[in-house]
């Protein structure tokens, strides 16, 4: 039996096992290889990533001190009460009233939740917004031509939050103006707690602005009957009709019984002693003055029925007009007592109202003031000068780096050589570069000769910059 020959068996280089064999060591090799390439480029090129990280710390640096200062004043506001429905029905109406941004919370409130956010949505609303752009004359401090405009800017200088645990309410305002930045957050709680009172439609604000109507109804009423009742009585003569008609009686009264008593001593006299009498003729005077006095108290005997008249001279009304002018006086005496009283319950009962209306509606608490900021708020100047210190450098390296990958390509890369055909393309459009026949290159082409003559650079020949036009 012959033995068959045996197969050569392949030869393996000592790369080839170490290929095989150690593959991972190979390929961290070959990274610690690139890592090390790049980083050796890097540190050739180091001057000019100084020189750039240099540029970009002067120009951070010019940046960081150009910008405006700018200043935030802060307000924190304690969480409202949650007094009764009432109040939760007021602010679930303040918020169809006020508008941008407040509908969705009417949900949330009559859930009987806080009313802290209904808070945030009225600071942030237009009503107030546009308040304060008239109160601050904010169109012209922000150099803005149209309200719309105003209110944008004022909500990107204003922040309002709410504390989701406890519930404080932090109002940040930041402007160029300090003394401003703090007005305008004194002046936000300030409108926020008048625009709380004007629309609170609680039972209490009702009954409140009612009474407040029918107060001033019924004090004009009371002032026409107090005017007519004084004029009536001053035109008459007539202070207290009923104290003035009883001394009158009783006046009129004292005067009968002495003009009987000297009627009955004349008679006496005459009995005795003839007319031309000294004691005769006294006692016929006095009874004359007592008739007289009588007559003056019951008043004019020409006077007609129903007729109020009485002597210009007399101080006091005649016991004749007495009962006519009783029924008026006690008429406007009557009225004048009755808008008295209605107008003391009214009050009573407006007061008591407003007690009522200040316990429902949510009051507007300061837990900070706002206060005028010592420090600036922006720019944060060393910051801006690092990052902008950091980005040039990193730009700068990942320039030297790319123009290095870049030399490393083949000239005949497809990548490579669409890259060149895009750059020499637009390269061709630019300004200095000659025309190429179009009119807008031709026309571009002169404006940039122009600034460059200006410049004092010298100007581009024809023939060096124009190409023949066909």
């Amino acid at each position: 039996m012959t033995q068959t020959a045996a197969k050569p068996q392949p030869e393996f280089t000592p790369q080839d096992v170490q290929a095989d064999v150690f593959p991972d060591e190979m390929l961290q090799t070959d990274l610690q290889h690139a890592v090390s390439d790049r980083l050796n480029s890097l540190w050739k090129q180091r001057r000019l990533i100084q020189r750039a990280a240099l540029a970009g710390l002067l120009a951070g640096t010019l940046l960081a001190f150009l910008l405006p200062k700018r200043y935030e004043s802060v307000t924190q506001l304690m969480p409202p009460d949650n007094q009764s429905n009432s109040g939760v029905a007021m602010l679930a109406a303040l918020s169809a009233k006020t508008g941008s941004g407040l509908a969705p919370l009417a949900g949330d409130l009559l859930g009987v939740k806080s009313s802290g956010a209904l808070f945030t949505g009225i600071l942030r609303s237009r009503t107030v917004q546009d308040r304060l752009i008239d109160r601050f004359d904010l169109r012209h401090v922000y150099g803005i031509r149209y309200e719309q405009d105003a209110r944008t800017e004022l909500s990107e200088n204003t922040a309002i939050s709410e504390d989701r645990k406890s519930g404080i309410i932090t109002i940040s305002v930041t402007d160029r103006d300090p003394k401003r930045a703090s007005a305008i957050a004194h002046a936000y709680v300030e409108e926020l707690n008048q625009l709380v009172a004007e629309l609170s439609t609680s039972s209490a604000h009702r009954e409140r602005v009612f009474l407040e109507e029918r107060l001033t109804s019924v004090k004009q009423d009371l002032d026409q009957a107090s005017k007519d009742f004084s004029q009536f009585a001053s035109k008459n003569k007539t202070i207290d009709l009923k104290e003035e008609a009883r001394a009158m009686l009783q006046g009129a009264g004292t005067i009968e019984g002495e003009l009987i008593a000297a009627e009955t001593e004349l008679k006496g006299l005459q009995a005795t002693y003839t007319d031309n009498n000294v004691r005769v003729r006294s006692v016929q005077a006095r009874i004359a003055e007592l008739r007289r006095q009588t007559e003056k108290l019951g008043g004019p005997a020409t006077e007609n029925a129903g007729t109020v008249v009485d002597s210009p001279d007399s101080t006091h009304p005649s016991l004749r007009n007495l009962p006519l002018l009783g029924v008026t006086y006690a008429d406007l005496y009557r009225r004048m007592q009755l808008q008295e009283a209605v107008y003391e319950s009214l009050t009573q009962q407006y007061e008591m109202a407003k007690v009522q209306e200040a316990k429902e509606t949510p009051s507007v608490k300061i837990l900070d003031p706002a206060v005028v900021p010592e420090k600036k708020s922006f720019p944060p100047r060393l910051l801006i000068m690092l990052l902008c210190s950091f980005f040039t450098f990193v730009g700068a390296s990942v320039f030297v780096l790319g123009r290095e990958r870049w030399a490393e390509l083949d000239p005949q890369e497809p990548g490579k050589r669409l890259a060149v055909e895009v750059f020499q393309t637009v390269n061709a459009k630019m300004p200095w570069s000659p025309p190429n026949g179009s009119r807008f290159q031709t026309w571009t082409n002169r404006v940039w000769v122009r600034l460059a003559s200006r410049n004092g650079t010298e100007k581009p020949t024809q023939d060096e910059h124009e190409s023949p036009r066909v």
